[in-house]
Parts: C-alpha cells; sequence; structure tokens
C-alpha cells in the first residue's frame, strides 16, 4: 500500500491502529529500539531539500534494525532521467519501500503508478505531506487528549503549504472540529479543500487577523511567514497583519492552548518564547521519530 494522501487515512485506523502503535514505539526507543525491520530496505528520493523528514525517516529505519540508501537529484548541475523512469529502476533493486519527496504536485502519485514497491508521500510541491499530518495529529491528541471538540487556526500561506492541506483533511475526520485559516487574502485556501470542507459539513471560517481567533483556539498551526509568497501578499493588504506568535499573542491564548510548527522557524515564532509550555513544536518534531517507526512498520506487515 501506497502512502500518498492525508485523506486516505480514516479517524479509527489513527485512533486504534497508528497511534498506539506509535505509543509502543515510543517505549521500545526508550528500552533500547528493536529488530522488527531487520534485513528491510528504505531507498529515498528527494528532489527537494529535507532535513527532519529525512532524518526521521532514517533514524526510524534504523532504529528498528532497517536499512537506508538514498539519491538527491536536486544537488545535480544535470538531471534528465524522468521519474517514472527513476521509480521502475529502482522497483528492481528489491527495497521495500521509496520515500518521495518531489518538486511538482502530484509527483507522488506518478510514482506510485509504477512502482512495485510502496511509495512515501515525504512532500509534492504544494499539494500534499501526509507523513507530517500524521505526526501533527499525533500531537495535538499527546498534547490535548483528544482530537475531537477542537478549535484550531491554521496559519500563513494556505495556498502553497502542504502540511496545512494535508494537516485539515486530517482533522475534518473527527468530530465537532472548527477550523480557523488565517492567511493574507491572496494566500487563502484552495478551493477544493473549502469545497470538500463544506460537502462534509465541517465548520471553518477564513480571515486575516490572527489576533481576533488566538484567544478563542486551543491549538494556533503556524508556517513560515518569511517566504516571498508571504511578504508580497502582505503588501496587498488593506492593514498591516501579522501571521505570528509573539509574546503579546502568546498571553491572549488560552492557559492550556499549543502552538505547533513543522519547522524549519522564522521570526513568526521567536525562540525567546520557547520556555512556554504551550510552544510545543520541537515535541511535535520528536513526535515524527515515532509516527514514522509506526508507519514503517505497518507497512513492512501490510497493515497500512
Amino acid at each position: 500500500m501506497h502512502i500518498l494522501d492525508a485523506r486516505q487515512f480514516s479517524a479509527e485506523w489513527l485512533q486504534d491502529t497508528l497511534f498506539p502503535l506509535a505509543d509502543t514505539m515510543r517505549s521500545i526507543h526508550q528500552l533500547g529500539d528493536s529488530r522488527v525491520l531487520s534485513g528491510k530496505r528504505l531507498f529515498y528520493l528527494f528532489y527537494q531539500a529535507s532535513t527532519r523528514t529525512r532524518l526521521s525517516f532514517e533514524s526510524a529505519m534504523t532504529l528498528l534494525g532497517g536499512t537506508v540508501s538514498g539519491l538527491e537529484p536536486y544537488r545535480e548541475e544535470r538531471d534528465d532521467e524522468s521519474l517514472e523512469d527513476r521509480i521502475r529502476v529502482l522497483s528492481c533493486y528489491d527495497y521495500d519501500a521509496i520515500l518521495l519527496r518531489y518538486h511538482e504536485e502530484g509527483g507522488a502519485a506518478r510514482a506510485a503508478k509504477v512502482s512495485g514497491v510502496p511509495v512515501i508521500n515525504a512532500g509534492d510541491g504544494p499539494g500534499q505531506h501526509p507523513t507530517q499530518a500524521l505526526l501533527d495529529a499525533y500531537t495535538i491528541r499527546r498534547e490535548l487528549g483528544r482530537l475531537e471538540d477542537l478549535d484550531v487556526a491554521l496559519v500563513g500561506d494556505l495556498t502553497h503549504e502542504r502540511t496545512v492541506n494535508s494537516l485539515a483533511h486530517i482533522l475534518a475526520k473527527f468530530p465537532n472540529i472548527r477550523l480557523h485559516f488565517v492567511s493574507p487574502t491572496t494566500l487563502a485556501i484552495r478551493a477544493e479543500l473549502r469545497d470538500e470542507l463544506t460537502a462534509a459539513n465541517v465548520e471553518f471560517d477564513e480571515t486575516v487577523d490572527l489576533s481576533a481567533v488566538a484567544p478563542n483556539v486551543d491549538v494556533v498551526y503556524l508556517t513560515r511567514a518569511h517566504t516571498e509568497r508571504m511578504v508580497m501578499a502582505q503588501r496587498y493588504n488593506a492593514a498591516d497583519e501579522t501571521y505570528r506568535i509573539d509574546a503579546a499573542a502568546l498571553e491572549s491564548m488560552r492557559p492550556n492552548a499549543v502552538v505547533l510548527h513543522p519547522l524549519p522557524r522564522g521570526p513568526e515564532l521567536d525562540s525567546s518564547l520557547d520556555s512556554d509550555p504551550r510552544i510545543a513544536c520541537f515535541r511535535q518534531a520528536a513526535n515524527g521519530l515515532f509516527v514514522r517507526m509506526a508507519l514503517l512498520s505497518l507497512l513492512a506487515t501490510g497493515q497500512s
């Protein structure tokens, strides 16, 4: 089975299978790891740079006794081999899974069509990043104890940031979720996502003002606010809105709320705030290891 799109997972599978196994992997890691993936081989193929995704999958695989090798075509001056042909070749080499990050939306689906082994989407352009969404949802559950009856603000470039697209799809599967999309008007959520949420009767609103929603939410999920797109978009806003959590915004938030960020971060989440326990981005990053250990184990046993 391929892991391509956050929409492919049910709330029941997350709650009953993936998240309990991630908890088990946390315990296994604390006890000294396992050899359940001994003899298994993962190949990563990255057309875009990555730190956390690649390293957490590498760590997950090796901590469970498997091996990892890979290729980063973006580092090459010339790359004239098609994605499909490269995937076909890798499928011949007896790997157990291919971890793919592609620079264009739809790359993972293209790879899956020709692959003889499971493809894991590690991000495809502005499209999807399903394993990030899984670890984000797992983090919310660990931090707040639930994934239902929540108010969640998704902040930043909501047109091109694949992490928020995927997380919105995951959260929409749970009851009584209220999503608050906070972005410049030129970087609002995609029409496709808006239509899907409406069809699923998910409550949501859209605003340019983070300060208006921050006091009323359980989770603030930030994305990078210092990209060229964000800087350009803010020039067209009627007001000088910001898309960051500073000391004043944190002070306005609920005492048990959490702030998440997929990292790397910029001025939208200043390191001077890290001592506040509501800043959960590094616990979030750590959770990625256990969720990906669980995913790899499920893939190896055909349970994903």
